[in-house]
């Protein structure tokens, strides 16, 4: 047995009108078939209920704890509840809820803290209907990040990762305007979000020497400065350090021929400079089962790499598989913490 036995997976509720309802109830529905690690919901167990009867599923929810969620799940759903403000109507979103949606996500985080989860799975929130509530973060990563630093006194950084069979993609610069990504993308900021990769590519993917391809800003990588200046003064330079600490790197790349078949058998991961870069191809080769990854964080964070779909919440049309993969990656991703050392 490993360490993370009997410790279920944290998965919060997510933005309750949107879909993570639905596809949490159909994941658990074919739990057996999927050989699903079992997971503790964290959100309002009348939600699932109602969602449940909308999409008339038949599914058996019983309120628990992390010490008993993984011997309920055989049987029922277990839920670790925590209640919305406001009533909750599929594809109708409410800045009332946005406590009980950040609420999940805090107990997520302080059950995988303490040691009683195995890792937090995130079910998709809406951040402009967090914004109205005063959520000040840009998005799920970079809460996260203030909620282990505020655990660990710990200064972070965290780099998201999509993860899918055909590719893993890291961007550099997330959620910022297209315009800003040059003043943004700094060497030190290009260095430790590719350390940071190696190193959890190393610790928790199991890879002894993990392959860094590196992507150029420009076209065609700057073309020898005729197409700009990065690619040449910022980005080359921190390559070259790479390499001497002894990383196995390539770069900078032009990115359009560098997601091809061919092209993607010769690396690991696509270190890419800005969100677009990174998220086009991952999602155009594994829209459906590609998983969001928080590297960086001193535990386990996967999300389905899908938004909350409010237009299709409750209609019974909603796709569980990225879900069903991000659930099953974090259970790998628990178990390698377990055996290889970081």
């Amino acid at each position: 047995m490993s360490e993370t036995s009997g410790r279920p997976i944290a998965l919060t509720m997510g933005d309750p009108a949107g879909i993570g309802p639905d596809i949490t109830l159909a994941v658990w529905a074919r739990r057996e078939a999927q050989a699903t690690a079992p997971f503790l919901f964290i959100g309002d167990p009348s939600v699932l209920s109602a969602r449940a009867r909308v999409l008339g599923q038949p599914v058996r929810i019983e309120e628990t704890d992390c010490l008993n969620a993984a011997a309920v799940f055989a049987n029922a759903l277990p839920v670790l509840p925590i209640r919305c403000a406001a009533p909750v109507v599929a594809g109708q979103p409410s800045a009332e809820n946005a406590a009980a949606v950040t609420g999940a996500i805090d107990t997520a985080v302080r059950l995988v803290m303490a040691g009683e989860a195995s890792a937090v799975t995130t079910n998709p929130i809406a951040k402009a209907v967090l914004y109205e509530a005063g959520f000040r973060f840009p998005g799920h990563t970079e809460y996260l990040a203030d909620l282990a630093e505020k655990a660990t006194g710990a200064s972070l950084l965290p780099v998201m990762m999509l993860a899918g069979p055909k590719l893993r993609a890291v961007p550099v610069t997330i959620h910022i305007p297209l315009k800003d990504v040059p003043a943004a993308l700094t060497p030190d900021l290009i260095y430790r979000t590719s350390t940071t990769t190696a190193a959890d590519l190393k610790s928790r993917f199991g890879l002894t020497a993990p392959r860094l391809a590196i992507a150029g800003l420009n076209p065609h990588a700057g073309e020898g400065g005729a197409l700009g200046l990065e690619d040449d003064q910022v980005i080359r330079p921190v390559i070259d350090r790479l390499r001497a600490d002894g990383l196995d790197v390539v770069g900078p790349l032009p990115a359009d021929t560098m997601f091809h078949d061919r092209a993607r058998q010769t690396y690991d991961v696509a270190i890419c400079m800005y969100h677009d870069q990174a998220l086009i191809p991952a999602k155009a080769l594994g829209f459906d089962d590609s998983v969001n990854v928080t590297l960086g964080l001193p535990f386990i964070r996967t999300s389905p790499d899908h938004g909350t779909a409010f237009a299709i919440a409750g209609k019974g049309i909603a796709r569980e598989d990225s879900l069903q993969a991000a659930l099953r990656l974090a259970a790998e991703l628990a178990a390698n913490a377990g055996k290889v050392p970081r």
